[in-house]
């Protein structure tokens, strides 16, 4: 039972008077705009888009974005197809959800990619979500765009930006790898190493290598492009250097074919005179002949292997 002193208000039990009511109504949020005064703020008379119209003071905004999305689907399933309004509110659409365009972008800040063309890649996405979004079905819209957006970016790297083919499964795989080495990183402070990942994928060691090469594998480097960290060295100034037996190998591989020709024993000769460095004399002993026979079979064979002709005895 409440008590009331002389002079006092009567309680009539609506709750708490004077400055505390004073405070906790300062502190309540004002009520969110109808749907006319969301459509107000953001399309001018004239027709113009001024999404900064639904910020109060101190910048802070009247309408979250969920509710303004919303509002501006509820207006554009009033419109007719062919109403001038229809392409302003779709418009605001597009402009009030970018920021969930560049929330998906930064999942691949690690690409080479400029941001900024992520972002308009993934803004195709966000306008075909739009487009196809039904709010009938009570599901929110940025829960329907993102899948959307990110589809669209991903589109865009595997058939725009890679330069060399890599296998689809690598490419999905890829897409595992980033985020489990994203968590892997900010669980340990620094980066993970292949087996941490493949431990946390639960895949083999030579999946995560091979999808580590695959994932940087968007650009071919020019071989005469200058190299900034090798003192402005070309790439291909440091890939190797001229062979000069290279002019030697149509030789070599027409006196391979006429060797094969050869008896055994003279074969055999050849190989020892010409791939061992044996002296003639050194032949002799090997093969238990006089030095002088050598020198005439070795006579006998070079005049047949210049002229090409097969060996006969």
């Amino acid at each position: 039972m409440s008590v009331r002193t002389p002079g006092s208000a009567p309680d009539t039990g609506t709750g708490p008077t004077g400055p505390q009511a004073a405070e906790q109504t300062a502190e309540r949020p004002p009520p969110p705009p109808p749907g006319d005064e969301v459509l107000a703020a953001i399309i001018s008379p004239a027709g113009e888009l001024r999404p900064g119209g639904l910020r109060g003071p101190g910048g802070r905004p009247v309408v979250d974005v969920r509710t303004l999305t919303r509002v501006l689907f509820e207006r554009l399933a009033e419109l007719p197809a062919d109403a001038p309004e229809r392409e302003r509110v779709r418009a605001a659409l597009i402009e009030v959800n970018i920021p969930l365009v560049r929330y998906a972008a930064t999942r691949f800040r690690s690409r080479s990619e400029p941001m900024e063309d992520v972002v308009q890649v993934g803004t195709i996405g966000l306008i075909n979500a739009i487009d196809r979004f039904d709010p009938g079905r009570g599901v929110q819209f940025p829960t329907y765009a993102l899948p959307t957006i990110l589809g669209e970016i991903k589109r865009y790297f595997r058939d725009n930006v890679r330069t060399m083919h890599v296998p689809r499964r690598l490419q999905e795989l890829w897409v595992q790898v980033s985020g489990a080495m994203e968590e892997l990183t900010v669980v340990h402070g620094r980066a993970p190493k292949v087996p941490e990942i493949a431990a946390s994928l639960r895949i083999p060691e030579e999946d995560v290598r091979a999808c580590l090469d695959a994932g940087r594998a968007y650009n071919a480097a020019s071989l005469e492009a200058a190299q900034e960290h090798e003192g402005g060295l070309a790439l291909l100034d440091r890939l190797g250097y001229e062979d000069a037996a290279l002019d030697e190998v149509e030789h070599r591989d027409m006196v391979r074919h006429l060797l094969v020709q050869l008896p055994e024993r003279e074969r055999r000769i050849v190989m020892l005179r010409f791939f061992a460095n044996l002296t003639q004399s050194q032949i002799s002993t090997e093969l238990g002949m006089s030095q002088m026979h050598v020198s005439r079979l070795l006579s006998r064979i070079l005049t047949r292997l210049r002229t090409g002709n097969s060996w006969e005895e």
